[in-house]
């Protein structure tokens, strides 16, 4: 069985068991945070697609952790012109695993 859901502006193929980074979530470590913008449930044969989200649709996780990626380094330079910018970034996410996907009344 898995899912797509959307979640801070992109959309994740999930499957339960599976742990994924998302965008920055204001939840604490170890809390259960619930999705409810399914797009999509699939199980065995059986696909319930969303218009646009599935109706009574919810995948559960738990936050495993907090953290930032890796720097992304920047650079900005223009040949022969005397310029040159370096900048970094750092993006947030939160690291969450998947216990649990249901599809409302018709999959479960």
């Amino acid at each position: 069985m898995y899912a797509v859901i959307q979640t801070g502006g992109k959309q994740y193929r999930v499957e339960e068991g599976q742990t994924l980074k998302f965008e920055k979530l204001a939840v604490d470590e170890g809390a259960e945070v619930e999705f409810d913008r399914v797009l999509l449930v699939q199980s065995g044969d059986a696909v319930t697609v969303g218009k646009p989200f599935v109706e009574g649709g919810r995948v559960r996780g738990t936050v495993r952790s907090q953290g930032r990626h890796k720097k992304v380094h920047i650079i900005k330079f223009r040949r022969r012109k005397h310029y040159m910018k370096h900048r970094g970034h750092r993006q947030n996410y939160t690291e969450v695993q998947i216990t649990g996907i249901s599809a409302g009344e018709r999959l479960e």
